[in-house]
């Protein structure tokens, strides 16, 4: 108690004189269990430092004496200047052993590239002079003359390679070609998430193809112009294995091949032989890369934007956004339509893109839905039938919906998440 105090009459400026308060101290020792050496060395040592640390923190008036009391004992001994000076030391001595390592290792790669650019030039004039008459063997078929060089990746486009305007062809159809057609697209992954305007362009593109028994429509390493989705019948997907021709896949009804060569601008990658009479419906290179693979990007940048503003999708990753994105489907719903309906079972899961909706139970209203909110998840979660209806309110609606296996794979880590959130319902 002496010593705050002390300390006390020290932070408002009062001076103790030296002898009272020694004395002062020795009075409150005589009482303690120690010898009168130790008594000595309180009085003497312990008291003077104790005195100006408790002096200091009264001072200061830390929010943590503690700390503040460790940090003034270790600037009190020296130890936090000599501590802190050596780690600098050794600090910059490590950076500097790294600095010289970097810059010998960018003197070597400059020395390795100046000498692999001359060897390049020296070969490449070696092959000009040598190569001026190709081998028979070595030339290109006649029927693929003309043709550009296939690469293993996609179409790129940037200054070297300008993107030229494109006018989509348009074979005509009847009425019930056109139902026929549309038909089979929806039920082909590739084609049922296209916008309603692409959706009908690219019918309009695609050309009605008859096949019969045995027809070769694809051959193995051929280049590729086409894909082909099948209307009816069915084909044999064919490759080479140890110099037979065996079957690896059949295409049956609703499914696409010779898709493969135009995404990734490859070579056919097995040949394609129609079992019986057929019908397919042939789609150009051109037109599937301005439509299909362009609509497919457009759709992933517009609905990559659009998730990060849903709360429960916002948190992922950005390539788990993106996979999201791809499996979204979108859905147009008019005022007073019920997109799903109480006690039935099901099978999607809801993100409202644009306009209202409202969930009932029963006859009572119990929800408001607005453009980034969801809703379904409930009945995937828990393998039960829908707890409410929802129903478009405004003129009209968008939502995408995401099928039940897709909603499994993808948002299967916020699973704690969307039971939590499902609690609303109940």
């Amino acid at each position: 108690r002496l010593r705050v105090a002390q300390g006390f009459a020290k932070a408002a400026g009062l001076c103790l004189e030296l002898e009272p308060r020694l004395a002062a101290m020795a009075s409150v020792v005589d009482g303690l269990p120690f010898t009168d050496e130790k008594k000595d060395y309180i009085v003497k040592v312990l008291d003077p430092i104790l005195e100006e640390m408790v002096c200091d923190v009264l001072t200061e008036v830390p929010p943590s004496p503690l700390d503040f009391m460790i940090s003034w004992l270790r600037k009190r001994s020296g130890l936090s200047s000599v501590h802190d000076q050596q780690s600098l030391q050794a600090l910059s001595k490590a950076l500097k052993q790294e600095l010289k390592q970097i810059k010998s290792s960018i003197e070597e790669a400059g020395h390795a590239i100046k000498s692999e650019d001359k060897d390049e030039e020296e070969e490449d004039e070696d092959e000009d002079d040598e190569c001026d008459d190709l081998p028979e063997s070595m030339k290109k078929p006649e029927a693929q003359m003309g043709r550009a060089r296939q690469s293993v990746s996609a179409e790129a486009y940037g200054t070297w390679n300008q993107k030229q305007a494109y006018t989509p062809p348009s074979y005509a159809k009847t009425d019930d070609q056109k139902d026929r057609l549309k038909g089979t697209l929806q039920n082909s992954f590739m084609f049922s998430s296209l916008e309603a305007k692409d959706f009908e362009i690219i019918i309009m593109a695609m050309k009605e193809v008859p096949m019969t028994a045995g027809e070769k429509v694809i051959t193995e390493g051929d280049d590729g112009d086409f894909l082909f989705v099948i209307e009816t019948g069915s084909l044999e997907c064919t490759k080479k294995i140890d110099g037979a021709e065996k079957v690896v896949k059949t295409c049956e009804p609703g499914d696409v091949f010779g898709e493969l060569a135009l995404l990734y601008n490859c070579p056919r990658a097995a040949s394609v032989v129609a079992k019986g009479d057929c019908v397919c419906w042939q789609l150009d290179r051109e037109s599937f890369n301005h439509i299909v693979k362009e609509a497919a990007a457009t759709k992933r940048n517009k609905y990559e934007n659009f998730l990060k503003s849903v709360s429960l999708i916002a948190s992922i990753d950005a390539y788990e956004r993106s996979q999201i994105a791809d499996a979204l489907v979108p859905e147009t719903f008019k005022k007073g339509d019920t997109i799903v309906r109480q006690d039935e079972p099901g099978d999607k899961f809801y993100i409202v893109e644009e306009g209202t909706l409202y969930a009932t139970k029963g006859s009572e209203r119990v929800m408001e839905y607005k453009s980034s909110d969801y809703f379904g998840e409930l009945a995937l979660l828990k393998n039960q039938p829908r707890a409410a209806s929802v129903i478009v309110e405004s003129e009209e609606a968008k939502v995408l919906s995401m099928s039940r296996m897709s909603f499994s794979k993808m948002l299967g880590p916020l699973q704690s998440l969307l039971t939590r959130q499902a609690d609303k319902y109940t």
